[in-house]
């Protein structure tokens, strides 16, 4: 867009005021916000050298250029007042009043940690902060969507004037962009800053891809355009013969971008030379019927990929996106054209803005924000959450009743049914797509027709974690795994205390002098072994003379057996593990007690029934457990390149757990995905080393699915 050129050339004071000036009247309160922050900013300046002022003044330009309002504009020149300058939010509210400080509290970086929890694992208190600034933005945002379209053109003015930053930097802060910013600009469905925003991280993400698939369209061009132009031709003619005056429509014709290239490059797994639909045309026509009637022309004419079609207009984008979509086949050349109306034009140049620039009516579902479960998340996991249901691919799926229901490219039956309604999900045992009765974890389809079964039993997996898209199935799947482990917790206690009390007491004495002497019940080997102390004593005092004789020796014996730990009063001769389950290294487990043996069961196992009569131990494996890594690597499209990364990790002396192969719509690249151990070394040492080898575009501590 020519307007982001402009606003990148902006490099003096009076540069950027003109542009300001020029998509918005200059009101007494906006030249108020103007000098207040010019004083506040006075003696501060950006990594160019240039006066850091140019920067809130920009991002109030390109408010401007979208349309905001009065309080929009003050808001974007005090964005940065209160966490860079001495001046309060108090004296902005003071001065401004109450709603442009309340949009300058939701944007304003958060810099103070200390009533947060930081996660371990994470050292980078920078992407902490940037994490938790995000949370803060899009939670003011449910209240007011302005803050968040502000973050937003703040982000792309940073974007824009990148060049200045170190490699490091610039690479940090694309990915967030890619992954975060990117994708709200499409919630909002702002597709002219979501463009923008994805090729400028693109381009310094991977500027070698970049850079080839760059010089492919300059070599290419003349006969690229050359095709375009022939194509209109024909297109407009076809139009014309039908019917359509010159007046009724108007074609554009472009070559796509860079990052929507290489996507479909990593998708097809291909050069960019192999890419046959670089040509898009878009025909713009006045009425709605129209663009089913260019439908007809271009279908009755000219050879249409029916696989590729798509109505977005009788059914509209969560993000109100409306365009239908068609894929043709032209002499040998495949042309990816798109039909929509003037307005519809307008709404997805400026999404949400559009609201503001055109007085159009809002047409875009905002309920992505306020489903987005954050209540009980520390700041790492909510932001991987977050990421998770900011998918770009949606499918639109039915309730019997004919609700249309967004959800993300391969979202399964549950997160349906969580869509719909929290209760439903976690009462859901079955569903029906179509008619076909299928298991909750069936992937669904453009187009399915979804009726979910409920019953009393609930029979939600943890590892279901993993498998869901939306963060309200995953949040709603990990409480109930957290409070099913906590009932399965207190219940194998209680049973492991009978056990050693040779079940002399009953479930009641037991649960009745543990909470009079005011016990946790914590199930691990120094928590039972504090139980039994504590309740032995408290059976000598309270007991006869025989009781207290009883327990006058009584202790409980430690046992290690191959690499287990058991806690029992009773001597053990043997493991067996059952059949099942298939508990590994660091999993929780659980020992049932059957002659002298302990049968081993994963603690979620659901073959394993706890009950007022079964005898347990407690188990647990010897030693420190190694921790578990989740890698994602982009390898090179060569022979052996997998072959010598996992010799690289023998090597590194990491033992592989797991690995797959898989193109996921929701990140820009085609990846593996490696579960390893690391052993004793030091984890740091192996992240660097893998990174300054690989393009690791993911390296996290794995923690078990029901924490």
């Amino acid at each position: 867009m020519e307007f982001f050129e402009t606003l990148k050339g902006c490099k003096s004071i009076q540069e950027s005021l003109t542009l300001l000036s020029s998509y918005i009247q200059i009101t007494p309160k906006i030249q108020k916000a103007i000098d207040f922050a010019t004083q506040a900013h006075k003696d501060q300046y950006r990594k160019s050298g240039e006066p850091y002022i140019i920067h809130p003044i920009c991002v109030a330009g390109i408010v401007a250029f979208f349309g905001g309002d009065e309080a929009m504009i003050c808001s974007s020149l005090l964005h940065d007042v209160v966490e860079d300058t001495h001046f309060s939010l108090q004296e902005v509210e003071a001065e401004f009043g109450y709603e442009v400080a309340q949009i300058v509290d939701a944007l304003t970086k958060i810099i103070e940690l200390r009533d947060e929890n930081i996660p371990q694992g994470i050292p980078n208190t920078k992407m902490l902060s940037s994490a938790l600034s995000f949370r803060k933005v899009l939670l003011a945002s449910i209240k007011d969507i302005r803050a968040i379209f502000i973050k937003i053109c703040d982000r792309l003015h940073n974007m824009l004037t990148l060049e200045s930053l170190s490699e490091e930097k610039q690479k940090k802060i694309s990915e967030e962009t890619l992954v975060v910013y990117a994708p709200i600009a499409y919630r909002l469905g702002i597709s002219s800053i979501k463009n923008e925003l994805e090729d400028r991280s693109f381009y310094y993400l991977f500027k070698e891809e970049y850079k080839r698939i760059e010089s492919f369209l300059g070599e290419n061009r003349l006969v690229l355009e050359g095709k375009l132009e022939q194509f209109v031709t024909k297109l407009k003619n076809l139009l014309m013969q039908e019917g359509f005056g010159e007046e009724d429509f108007e074609i554009q014709h472009r070559l796509k971008r860079p990052y929507s290239i290489y996507l479909k490059m990593q998708r097809k797994g291909v050069g960019v030379e192999e890419i046959l639909d670089l040509l898009a045309v878009r025909v713009i026509v006045r009425s709605e019927i129209d663009c089913y009637k260019v439908l007809g022309v271009v279908h009755l004419h000219l050879k249409p990929i029916v696989a590729r079609f798509k109505d977005y207009i009788a059914l509209p984008k969560e993000n109100g996106y409306q365009t239908i979509h068609t894929t043709l086949f032209d002499e040998s050349t495949i042309f990816e054209v798109q039909i929509r109306t003037f307005d519809m034009q307008k709404s997805a140049e400026y999404g949400l803005a559009a609201h503001w620039k055109y007085k159009m009516g809002n047409q875009i579902s905002l309920d992505w924000l306020s489903n987005i479960e954050y209540k009980d998340q520390n700041i790492a996991e909510f932001y991987e959450l977050v990421k998770s249901d900011l998918y770009k691919e949606d499918i639109a799926v039915f309730s019997p009743r004919g609700d249309v229901y967004s959800l993300p490219s391969g979202a399964v039956a549950l997160d349906f049914a969580y869509a719909v309604h929290t209760e439903l999900g976690d009462k859901a045992i079955g569903a029906y797509v179509n008619n076909q009765k299928v298991s909750l974890l069936e992937r669904l389809k453009s187009g399915d027709i979804v009726r979910i079964v409920t019953g009393e039993e609930r029979g939600l997996r943890s590892s279901w974690i993993d498998i869901v898209k939306t963060s309200k199935a995953k949040n709603n799947l990990r409480i109930s795994c957290q409070n099913k482990l906590k009932e399965i917790n207190n219940k194998i206690t209680l049973q492991i205390l009978r056990t050693l009390f040779n079940f002399n007491k009953s479930k009641e004495q037991i649960t009745d002098c543990i909470e009079r002497l005011g016990l946790k019940s914590i199930l691990s080997c120094e928590g039972i072994k504090e139980l039994s102390k504590n309740l032995v004593e408290s059976f000598r005092k309270e007991g006869s003379l025989f009781t207290r004789l009883r327990y006058l020796n009584w202790e409980i014996k430690k046992y290690e057996i191959e690499n287990l730990k058991i806690l029992s009063h009773k001597p053990i001769d043997g493991v067996l593990y059952d059949y099942c389950c298939y508990p590994k290294q660091g999993d929780e487990l659980m020992g049932l007690l059957e002659n002298d043996k302990v049968i081993v069961h994963h603690r979620l196992c659901e073959k394993a029934k706890i009950e007022d009569k079964t005898k347990m131990v407690f188990v647990d494996w010897v030693g420190k457990v190694s921790e578990k890594y989740k890698v994602i690597v982009l390898l090179e499209d060569t022979k052996g390149s997998l072959a010598r990364f996992l010799s690289d990790l023998a090597k590194l002396d990491c033992n592989l757990v797991g690995i797959s192969y898989k193109g996921y719509k929701d990140q820009f690249f085609t990846h593996f995905e490696v579960v390893l151990e690391s052993g004793d070394r030091n984890i740091k040492e192996l992240k660097n080393t893998l990174i300054n080898k690989y393009k690791i575009v993911e390296f996290q501590n794995l923690k078990d699915a029901y924490h």
